[in-house]
């Protein structure tokens, strides 16, 4: 494919819900950050469909603001489909995201375009200094942050951080669900990506209150749980639904042999025999085994099944608008 010579050098999406305080301002520090850039860009955001006055200020920023896009859901779809939606419009060879809430500080986007133009795939921001509370946002996120880490082999300080920096090659291969987003640097990694970290700033909101709280950490492990099977198992699931059928194939297996040496040696008043918990669970397990290696057979085929249909939209569009000059 021909690369698209009015296709902008960097592409900025923002997801947006009910922030109508702070869009204009948003807007105004985008355009003061990006125009400085020296290269061509754009602003995607996607409002995920808000329920104050998001939309109405984004359609008139649009007519005063510069290479501004702007799309709208018909209900809200959550934070990783409004970024899938962002990702899917956008036509820079490096997408930046970052929060609609101004915590994230749009002067910080040329620190991390420097580390992609050094060679990186994803540059994840760092909030070292987190201007949030520490109980229910500092604390649960350390604890997400180091088990992310360990169970992905992707060492980075601040996962939950949106202000990150990817190259178009690398996000195009990567496909978002449930709360997914935060894992965009693993995934990344899975598909051959270098990962880098910078510390950035953090202010402390200014409008409105958090729409994420300490229950979101509940959410992070189910959904980590899906990476660590995509990370490793997604195309050959049979090895670790077949791993757990072999296991307690070889729990039944030990047991049944020491029913039998118990009746050989015992002929008179077998030991074990008497015991329903040797008798019934060898059987419980044999049983388990062959479910297991069943079910990663069934899986092997729906993975099949999987890389070869087309992908369905986890978003609805209602409308969407844009700059002149976008």
């Amino acid at each position: 494919m021909q690369p698209d010579p009015s296709a902008p050098a960097v592409s900025v999406v923002i997801p947006v819900y009910n922030e109508d305080e702070s869009v204009n301002l948003l807007c105004d520090k985008l355009h003061a950050s990006l125009s400085g850039l020296n290269r061509s860009y754009e602003m995607i955001l996607v409002d995920d469909g808000s329920s104050d006055r998001t939309w109405e200020y984004l359609v008139a920023a649009t007519k005063r603001i510069p290479h501004l896009r702007i799309i709208r859901f018909r209900r809200n779809f959550g934070q990783t489909a409004a970024m899938s939606a962002g990702f899917a419009a956008a036509r820079g060879d490096v997408v930046v995201t970052l929060d609609a809430d101004l915590q994230n500080d749009p002067a910080d986007i040329p620190k991390l375009l420097e580390r992609v133009d050094q060679g990186f795939d994803v540059v994840s921001g760092w909030r070292k200094n987190r201007k949030d509370t520490f109980i229910n946002r500092r604390l649960p996120s350390i604890i997400a942050n180091g088990m992310i880490s360990r169970m992905t082999g992707v060492a980075l300080h601040d996962y939950g951080c949106t202000l990150k920096a990817y190259r178009r090659d690398v996000i195009k291969n990567v496909h978002l669900y449930g709360e997914m987003h935060r894992f965009i640097p693993a995934l990344a990694s899975w598909v051959g990506g270098r990962i880098d970290e910078v510390v950035v700033n953090h202010h402390a909101r200014q409008f409105g209150k958090s729409k994420y709280g300490i229950s979101r950490t509940f959410r992070v492990v189910l959904d980590l749980m899906t990476v660590k099977f995509l990370l490793q198992y997604s195309t050959r699931p049979i090895q670790v639904f077949g791993r757990i059928g072999l296991l307690c194939g070889g729990l039944a297996s030990l047991m049944l042999g020491a029913l039998v040496v118990d009746r050989v040696f015992h002929l008179a008043d077998p030991f074990l025999l008497k015991r329903p918990f040797w008798v019934i669970t060898p059987l419980m397990l044999m049983a388990f085994c062959m479910q297991f290696i069943s079910m990663g057979l069934l899986a092997e085929m729906q993975i099949r099944t999987y890389h070869e249909s087309q992908n369905k939209p986890i978003y609805v569009i209602r409308e969407t608008a844009e700059s002149p000059s976008a």
